[in-house]
């Protein structure tokens, strides 16, 4: 199991319609997301610098093929089509990610 970290910002005029949307994701979108390994996925949001932060656990052993696998997936598309006019990428991200990845530098069970 591999613990994935990132961050993204969020326009402060869709704060509200982005919690809207995640207090009922699709379920075509939850069941894509445990298809591809995805496991304990979480989103925090930091007000008033409006960040969020995603926390999943990544049970599979190629994430990048089944990150490819959900970005195909026409309706987690649909779901992104939705969802990034509302958040804003961080301008240190790296190249080809929309979400910025994080180093793990501490963790305890």
């Amino acid at each position: 199991m591999q613990r994935m970290g990132s961050v993204l910002g969020i326009r402060p005029e869709a704060v509200e319609e982005y919690g809207r949307l995640h207090a009922a994701v699709w379920p075509e979108v939850l069941a894509k997301i445990a298809e591809c390994n995805i496991r304990n996925y979480s989103i925090f949001l930091k007000k008033p610098e409006n960040l969020m932060f995603s926390y999943f656990e990544y049970h599979g052993t190629d994430f990048a093929a089944d990150a490819a696998k959900m970005a195909a997936d026409p309706k987690t598309q649909e779901w992104w089509a939705i969802n990034e006019p509302l958040q804003v990428p961080l301008d240190s991200r790296k190249p080809g990610e929309w979400w910025a990845s994080m180093d793990e530098v501490f963790h305890v069970d």
